[in-house]
């Protein structure tokens, strides 16, 4: 079968295909190392080209009745609905991940952003303020020209993630993919198009950091949503603050499973598992510190172990696999770094290891402490460590003692339990007895190093908006001379 991949150009710029004038952008299968599409990074002329194209199409956008942006954006959800499956295997070719994952996962999440967003612009209103006589009103505005920067883990979802509630609110948008993964934005492009997007509203050029460095500091950009690690979070952020741009920043995380003695184990395990390897444990809000109460911890390992000696390790497009390839050689070599380092500092290989060629298999390390490397560090790869641990106090107190908080999540039949613990575990997300679900209609964001502002939900509305406040004067002006 085939593996071409090829779009039909590399930047999408005022509603058309332009080929790339940087340096050559080749795309590997991550499974077989091939390569599946040759594209061109953008130069910074075309980055510019973008965003005058966006600046210009911003107005006319924005001045549209709320509910005829809307249907663009449910059109394009129906699209992707309807291209289904021929948009789960490009997802698999770009980022190696199963394709019984990329048919569940990837555009329907997309497509359900779309269409939410879609649904709530026409009932986006302001406020009106009475004060005696005299009133104010607000109205809830566009910012203008945002700048979307992706990830590799997710690219099609965080492209779709982000240009729904800008184009919803009447912004434009230039996105950047991963330069690991740049095809899915383009086919977005294309859809949001083909569902009556005007030319300029959603551009999408490729590069790598120089190209998001110089779209960040263009003057007329409004707005800068970045997913990606916290090292890169912390330069985009003081790039933006430079011009005042809003920012949302989503970032990584550390984040604390913990599975407390009265839990469903079969649960808890079953959770524990789909916070370290799902997608080959690529995922910002994976919970890969995973606190067990000492009475259990025993069983729990062994049911763990048993677990995950039945994952099915292989071809990404055989429907079959469950455990695809690491994105990228050199994302492969970070995480078998990790794994020796665990190691070396005295963690206890329970089952994984550091695989070979493109694949690492889910690895679990006990007898885990708090100031190891692989448990204070973001690994993004499969790899969980498990530490034991007696009380709840003890257990919130460990869990929070790290400088992220983009996750949580608790296992309990305790209800009281589950409600204090998610209460007090400084993250943007906690789960109760589940993990990783982040359905549309909820906010998603972290906490400290884990990022500032939200994605999904209405609350993404005030994070491609602005108030403004109207007074109006009913009577005569009283000037004190």
């Amino acid at each position: 079968m085939s593996h071409d991949a090829q779009s039909q150009a590399s930047l999408y710029i005022d509603g058309g295909f332009v080929e790339g004038e940087g340096a050559a952008l080749p795309v590997h299968y991550p499974y077989t190392g091939e390569v599946i599409a040759l594209l061109r990074e953008a130069n910074r002329d075309q980055v510019a080209r973008a965003t005058a194209a966006a600046a210009a199409a911003q107005p006319a956008w924005a001045a549209a009745r709320p509910v005829e942006r809307g249907r663009v954006l449910i059109r394009a959800a129906q699209i992707i609905r309807e291209r289904a499956e021929e948009l789960a295997r490009l997802e698999t070719l770009d980022t190696g991940k199963p394709i019984q994952e990329t048919r569940v996962a990837d555009w329907p999440s997309g497509a359900d952003a779309l269409e939410y967003f879609g649904g709530l612009a026409p009932t986006v209103t302001g406020q009106m303020i009475p004060l005696g006589g005299d009133f104010v009103y607000t109205i809830r505005e566009a910012l203008g020209v945002c700048v979307g920067i992706g990830a590799w883990n997710y690219p099609s979802q965080i492209a779709c993630w982000k240009a729904a509630p800008a184009l919803a609110m009447g912004n434009a948008m230039v996105f950047k993919p991963s330069e690991e993964t740049p095809l899915g934005a383009l086919k977005l492009a294309e859809i949001l198009a083909e569902a009556g997007l005007p030319p300029g509203i959603f551009n999408v050029v490729q590069g790598g950091g120089e190209i998001g460095a110089a779209l960040v500091t263009d003057p007329r950009v409004a707005k800068v949503s970045l997913t990606g690690s916290v090292a890169t979070g912390q330069r985009v952020y003081a790039s933006a603050a430079e011009g005042m741009r809003h920012v949302t920043m989503e970032l990584g995380g550390k984040s604390p499973l913990i599975v407390f003695d009265d839990a469903s184990l079969d649960d808890a395990v079953g959770a524990a598992v789909l916070a370290n390897f799902y997608s080959s444990g690529q995922i910002c809000s994976n919970g890969t510190r995973v606190f067990v109460q000492n009475g259990i911890l025993p069983e729990f390992l062994d049911r763990l172990a048993e677990r995950v000696a039945g994952v099915r390790i292989g071809d990404p497009l055989d429907e079959e696999t469950q455990h695809g390839p690491i994105v990228s050689p050199g994302q492969a070599a970070k995480i078998r770094a990790a794994i020796a380092r665990g190691r070396d500092e005295g963690a206890r290989l329970v089952c994984g290891g550091p695989g070979e060629g493109a694949f690492v298999p889910p690895t679990v390390f006990a007898d885990a402490s708090d100031d190891m490397w692989i448990v204070r560090e973001e690994i993004f790869g499969p790899v969980m460590s498990v530490l034991g641990f007696s009380s709840e106090d003890e257990v919130v107190g460990r869990a929070n003692a790290s400088p992220y908080g983009l996750a949580a999540g608790v296992f309990t039949r305790d209800l009281a339990r589950g409600h204090r613990v998610a209460a007090a575990l400084q993250a943007g997300t906690t789960w109760i007895n589940a993990y990783n679900l982040t359905p549309v209609e909820a906010p998603f964001g972290g906490v400290k190093l884990s990022g500032i502002g939200r994605e999904n939900s209405a609350a993404a509305i005030e994070h491609y908006s602005q108030l403004k406040s109207v007074y109006v004067g009913m009577g005569g002006v009283d000037a004190p001379y």
